[in-house]
């Protein structure tokens, strides 16, 4: 049962995301770890703000590895807020934090509309994600469900069907200017920088409106 210290906070709506956020500004008294992740990213791990990222079924090292590198540094692309709000998590718990984000029900994807502009959008974005653009490795090659993946970093690699499509155009926007670099092989600066916006916005959409199935951790 969720506290009513956690009832409390969410009824703020996540209102310190306006701003940078504080050590010490919350009270963590009667929460678990995860309930202070839960204030943006939801209980049910599926964030109503594109900001924040759906964390529902993710994998759990994904998740760790990130809030490890928010904790330490090594992840500067979100205006330190992450850095902030980590500083009020105990490194101790984080594989907790993870496992229970991981094992919620994955997000719906996007509801998709049948014009004709908008599959042909669905396409585009489906062939960069299976097929890659120019001499980059496929997006699929570390970010499908469907199959074990073949890259040996891709146990770290993200699932991002059905997340957010503005967060996943600002990630790989931020990752083509060098402002994410805590991918373990520099792949994913090498394949946006090889993204037209065209191209970002097309697999964004995608991915947004693809339901993820159940995939190997």
């Amino acid at each position: 049962m969720v506290s009513l210290v956690m009832k409390s906070l969410l009824g703020l709506g996540c209102l310190f995301a306006a701003y940078p956020a504080m050590a010490g500004m919350i009270d963590k008294e009667g929460m678990a770890e995860w309930e202070i992740c839960a204030l943006c990213h939801s209980l049910d791990g599926i964030s109503r703000m594109s900001k924040f990222p759906k964390l529902a079924g993710q994998k759990s090292a994904y998740i760790s590895k990130q809030l490890k590198d928010f904790h330490f540094g090594r992840r500067l692309n979100d205006g330190g807020q992450m850095g902030a709000i980590t500083t009020e998590v105990d490194m101790d718990t984080v594989p907790a934090i993870a496992n229970y984000f991981a094992q919620l029900p994955p997000p719906p994807a996007a509801e998709l509309d049948s014009d004709a502009e908008t599959m042909e959008l669905f396409r585009l974005g489906q062939e960069i994600f299976f097929k890659g653009v120019e001499n980059t490795q496929s997006c699929a090659s570390c970010h499908d469900h469907s199959a074990k993946q073949s890259v040996a970093s891709a146990r770290l690699a993200p699932w991002l069907f059905a997340q957010h499509e503005d967060y996943l155009i600002k990630q790989l926007n931020d990752f083509k200017a060098g402002n994410r670099v805590n991918d373990l092989t520099d792949s994913m600066q090498h394949l946006a920088k090889n993204l037209r916006p065209e191209s970002i916005r097309a697999v964004a959409f995608y991915l947004a409106h693809k339901q993820p199935g159940k995939g190997p951790e």
